[in-house]
């Protein structure tokens, strides 16, 4: 049966030839259904020959083995995969082919891979193609199929999708998939990872072009320039019901971010904004700042990694007073200093009073502004999150922070206080205010200037749970200018502990 199976024949030239391995696993799976067919037969003729069981094995063997020769090989050898393997089960309204490996998908690639998609009847409502990198002829057997099945669809990932394809080749690809989807009404649509440029986002101009209705939009490493922010400011016609509008890690500058903040003004049911990593200076994050005051139903905002400076987030607390909703707020490497950093948490303690997630990190924060942070994260009964690493807080800030979390915070899971010139103090003022919480994960404090002693005193904390303390290998017992001053500030800690735990925090 295997040999059988294995023969070249005209069936195996048009379905192909299954591999020995492959061959002999079939035959062992059609050898035992023929079998167990027959036997039934057998069985209810108790009083016959066995010929009639012999035959029923023949004919269903046979059957068995022409629906394996017809199918075709589901494995290839030397490593290679199937094509079909990149299609990934899930709901019948998702048609998804982001499966692993990356692969170029010839035209050949894009008839079977696309194949279900020309089923009559088929319910599919989301498109996902990322992951793969489609040159002009699978494009032009795609555009056909898109364009039979583009009124049904709502949701459409094309991210990553013409990776290694030179300029020219990758905008002819996108411009073939924007006709093919002009005219569709989505919900959603991602078009990240794909280097657009202007040029980029001009070639989906068919399909940009037509969405009034879009809810979420992800153009996320898109090398979205200035020039491309205006694009999409000018090609899109309403973004009225846009929810969610990302622009992680991009080239987008400060006009760029003003183009942004016109999008932002006109998206008034906003309630994720990610504009992280995208080269922002303080005249670009004024206009974004300004521009999400009207956003009132915002829930999560993200401005990580840009160059705001404190006159960028004076705006920016103001707007947060708007933000009742808000449950996740990323502010980190944002140059904040201390005016900004406490402008923004007085704003966040009279607003967002569900907030979860507060990251502030590498902001240039002195004990200076703990008094506003431990007010504000007093105020946060709901914070599960807190990220205040590599900033200056030394043990007068981390004490007073320590003090804030120690009551309630039942849902607290994280605290990173890592690089921020701890010393003794303060670590142990924070690893006794978190251990005892519920459901608590995490707390980092590494990179700090904790003494030998005092490192020995938070492992004895956590005696009971080890895991919950992260790693001390980037702690320096000595401090980076370590001197007398240090050695007397060390000898003194137990005194700054008890003088600041029994400070009041104002909320």
């Amino acid at each position: 049966m295997a040999r059988n199976l294995t023969t070249p024949s005209i069936l195996s030239r048009r379905y192909g030839v299954l591999s020995k391995k492959e061959a002999e696993e079939d035959a062992k799976q059609i050898e035992a259904v023929a079998f167990a067919t027959a036997s039934q037969n057998f069985e209810k003729e108790p009083d016959g020959d066995g010929s009639s069981a012999v035959q029923i094995y023949a004919k269903e063997s046979s059957r068995l083995m022409l629906d394996v020769v017809k199918r075709g090989p589901t494995a290839k050898e030397d490593g290679e995969i199937n094509i079909l393997d990149k299609i990934k089960k899930s709901h019948e309204n998702v048609f998804d082919i982001s499966g692993d490996p990356r692969v170029d998908i010839s035209a050949d690639d894009a008839l079977k891979l696309l194949n279900p998609l020309k089923d009559t009847g088929n319910k599919y409502t989301k498109i996902c193609f990322s992951n793969c990198s489609f040159g002009l002829d699978a494009a032009h057997i795609a555009e056909a199929i898109l364009s039979s099945v583009k009124n049904q669809l709502t949701e459409v990932d094309l991210s990553d999708f013409v990776a290694g394809k030179s300029e020219t080749d990758a905008l002819e690809v996108m411009n073939k998939f924007s006709l093919a989807l002009e005219g569709c009404d989505l919900r959603y649509l991602n078009l990240s990872n794909n280097a657009l440029g202007e040029k980029g986002v001009r070639a989906f101009s068919a399909l940009l072009k037509t969405q009034r209705n879009l809810e979420e939009l992800y153009l996320i490493n898109d090398g979205i320039s200035e020039e491309a922010a205006e694009a999409v400011l000018e090609l899109i016609p309403s973004t009225d019901r846009l929810k969610v509008l990302h622009f992680h890690n991009n080239m987008t500058g400060d006009e760029g971010a003003i183009a942004i903040s016109k999008l932002v003004k006109n998206s008034p049911l906003l309630e994720d904004f990610r504009c992280s990593s995208t080269r922002v200076d303080s005249v670009g994050g004024i206009a974004l700042a300004e521009a999400l005051g009207t956003c009132t139903h915002l829930k999560k905002l993200d401005l990580r990694d840009n160059m705001f400076d404190v006159e960028a987030g004076l705006v920016l607390s103001k707007a947060l007073s708007t933000f009742s909703d808000l449950s996740e707020i990323y502010l980190s490497y944002l140059n904040l200093e201390n005016e900004g950093s406490i402008a923004l948490a007085n704003a966040l303690k009279e607003s967002a009073p569900s907030l979860e997630v507060l990251d502030m990190a590498g902001n240039e924060i002195t004990a200076e502004a703990a008094p506003a942070l431990a007010a504000c994260i007093v105020s946060k009964q709901f914070l599960t999150k807190l990220n205040l690493a590599e900033n200056e807080l030394k043990d007068e800030g981390a004490i007073l922070i320590a003090k804030a979390l120690e009551e309630d915070h039942g849902q607290l899971y994280e605290v990173d206080m890592s690089t921020n010139s701890i010393r003794r103090a303060g670590a142990r003022c924070l690893a006794q205010a978190v251990v005892s919480k519920p459901g608590f994960k995490l707390l980092n404090i590494n990179g700090n200037f904790i003494s030998d002693e005092g490192v020995d005193e938070v492992k004895d904390i956590f005696k009971n749970s080890p895991s919950l303390l992260g790693p001390l290998d980037e702690n320096d017992p000595e401090g980076e200018d370590y001197d007398e001053e240090a050695e007397e500030v060390d000898d003194n800690e137990d005194e700054l502990e008890f003088k600041l735990k029994g400070l009041e925090i104002k909320h």
